[in-house]
């Protein structure tokens, strides 16, 4: 396999002084930003840090987080990105499960890497220590020049979100990132002055892909540390923002904030991904004008795995096209045949941008990878042109008395009510049906609907067999980080009313 220059240095080469990353006020070149990351290489040497090793890293979106993610790969160790949001013993799995040699965290969770250390063998460094120990310091030639850049080596252990049992960590190579990002560009289109604002956290495949795609394009990233509404929209207003990437919850809260604003003319595309996307979301986006392009991804798959265009979004809202420049998708019954179009089975997914495997996972990753495909678990379909429409995702399916419940729709006809803004259907174990079909719902502010009116609702519009058998009402739905619900929250917490642990 060649070798080649890690990208930043490539791209510090080629355009230093084109803007490389905004993070509010200020903003850095990416001949700054490359002096930066060689700050960062030398004192992750400091630390012991060699090729191959594995480094967490428990930051929030900022600098710091982007310049490890660059650093760790000039050095040729492997990222392992770590999910701020977890617990002690979920972190101390992942850092076992991941052989990790360093931690790598932030002021904000000192507390959390200090009781880290005393349950890993993972040494723990502060990034204020690791940057501090390398200023005014020359990388080392000699060693960088030993650590060859290979596009077939790991880039990352990304752990995926763990809906049923353990996450597993899925091994992403630099070959994955860089067809995801070439393929990305030719469905997208690419401008030299584009600008893509990025809310997703690091530790997520998404908000990884773009700090890789800007380095490759020459671009910039606007990096916020998290979602926040009224910071989003004025960043789409003040920054010229080209691109960003959203959630179903995030772009609703966004139309509701903007109401009959007219969308910023540098904004040429929203992608909006993480879910399957509700009719309603897509018709009020279409009437406020906002460049919508639905897409699919995966962790396993680098990011996208197909996107539909705003224009076409118009011509054929739910579907999140055709599959990407390299990437062959088929739609599959139980025993792997390929099903004609508009039937329903489980999406498969080929090509370059599909993981290594899932790191010390044989097990999973065999089921998962058969003769070079991922068997992705979700359920969609390719209509008669080719494009693909997603259904549901496999984990959240609901199996009750042996028919099929998919919670979308369910959780789409619960939206059709005035009082509701959103809701959640799960299915809770059941001793009789296997499962039982429960909903968390989400009221607008200052309206009102009781039980039994939106049962009889949605009785006059689903089957009996998808009727929800219990439904309760919160004040806000349960995120995770990246502004999708949180059904496993949903889950436990619809649980213990069935139990009757909640009043």
């Amino acid at each position: 396999m060649n070798t080649f220059q890690d990208w930043l240095r490539a791209r510090v080469q080629a355009t230093p002084q084109a803007t490389a990353v905004i993070i509010g006020e200020r903003q850095w070149n990416y001949g700054a930003l490359g002096q930066q990351v060689d700050c960062y290489c030398a004192g992750l040497i400091q630390q012991g840090v060699m090729p191959g090793q594995h480094v967490a890293v428990f930051l929030p979106n900022g600098l710091a987080y982007l310049c490890l993610v660059h650093a760790l790969a000039r050095l040729g160790a492997v990222l392992v990105p770590l999910n701020t949001r977890l617990t002690v013993a979920e972190l101390s799995w992942q850092l076992t499960q991941s052989d990790c040699h360093l931690l790598v965290y932030g002021e904000e969770s000192a507390t959390v890497a200090a009781q880290l250390a005393g349950e890993s063998d993972c040494r723990i460094v502060d990034a204020v220590t690791v940057a501090r120990l390398g200023e005014g310091q020359m990388v080392e030639s000699g060693f960088l020049a030993k650590t060859h850049f290979r596009l077939d080596a790991p880039q990352a252990i990304v752990f995926t979100s763990g809906t049923t049992g353990r996450p597993k960590g899925a091994v992403l190579t630099f070959a994955n990132h860089f067809w995801s990002a070439t393929a990305s560009s030719y469905r997208l289109g690419l401008l030299p002055h584009d600008r893509w604002l990025s809310c997703l956290p690091l530790y997520h495949v998404g908000g990884l892909a773009v700090v890789f795609r800007s380095c490759l394009y020459g671009t910039a990233i606007v990096l916020h540390e998290r979602f926040e509404l009224d910071t989003f929209n004025a960043s789409l207003e003040r920054d010229q923002i080209t691109l960003t990437s959203v959630v179903p919850t995030m772009l609703h809260r966004l139309l509701a904030l903007r109401k009959d604003s007219p969308w910023p003319s540098a904004l040429r595309h929203i992608l909006l991904g993480g879910a399957a996307a509700t009719a309603e979301l897509l018709q009020a986006s279409r009437e406020s004008g906002a460049p919508v392009a639905t897409t699919y991804g995966l962790t396993e798959v680098s990011s996208q795995v197909a996107t539909l265009c705003p224009e076409d979004v118009v011509r054929k809202p739910g579907s999140v096209g055709r599959p990407l420049m390299f990437t062959t998708v088929r739609v599959v019954d139980e025993t792997g045949r390929n099903l004609p179009p508009n039937e329903k089975g489980e999406i498969v997914v080929s090509g370059p941008t599909v993981m290594a495997g899932y790191y010390k996972n044989p097990t999973a990753t065999a089921a998962a990878i058969r003769h070079g495909e991922l068997y992705t678990g979700d359920i969609g379909f390719l209509d008669d042109d080719g494009d693909l429409w997603l259904v549901q995702r496999r984990s959240d399916l609901i199996i009750s008395g042996g028919e099929n419940v998919y919670p979308a729709e369910v959780e789409a006809v619960l939206r059709q009510h005035p009082a509701v803004a959103d809701a959640c259907v799960v299915g809770l174990p059941d001793a009789e049906w296997g499962q039982q079909v429960a909903a968390l719902v989400e009221c607008h502010p200052h309206a009102t609907v009781s039980a039994a009116e939106l049962l009889a609702f949605s009785r006059s519009r689903l089957a009996g067999y998808k009727q929800p058998r219990l439904l309760e009402f919160t004040p806000a739905l349960p995120q995770t980080a990246s502004g999708k619900v949180e059904r496993r929250a949903v889950v436990s917490y619809l649980s213990r009313f069935k139990n009757g642990e909640l009043p």
